[in-house]
């Protein structure tokens, strides 16, 4: 009997119970953008199998900093909301917590959907 893989990322809306489960770290901001912009719903990670280590902080910036190390041209932001999932953010909180400190000049985006820090 042949074990099925399960997808690396997962997420979900506990509010209405929709699912999404992907290859993609990044499909998963997606399909937050997508039922945010539907439903007004936030969605929650509830599996990420993130390259590394993730760092021990609920210092945004820090983790980017930190996750770098593991990612060419920037950290995708689907990672970045797989880390602070664990600290118990939302991928809409991560986003909007991503947008201010990108609008201190901390953060900044090599490449679409990809943080580097300064």
């Amino acid at each position: 009997m042949s074990q099925q893989r399960q997808t690396p990322f997962a997420a979900t809306c506990t509010a209405c119970g929709v699912d999404r489960e992907t290859a993609s770290a990044n499909e998963i901001v997606a399909f937050y953008r997508r039922h945010h912009r539907h439903t007004g719903h936030d969605v929650e990670v509830t599996r990420a199998d993130v390259d590394g280590d993730v760092p021990d902080t609920d210092d945004l910036e820090m983790v980017v900093a930190e996750l770098e190390a593991e990612y060419e041209e920037g950290v995708p932001i689907g990672v970045v909301a797989a880390a602070m999932a664990r600290r118990g953010r939302s991928v809409g909180e991560t986003l909007e917590e991503i947008h201010e400190v990108r609008m201190t000049g901390a953060l900044y985006e090599p490449r679409h959907d990809h943080l580097a820090a300064f």
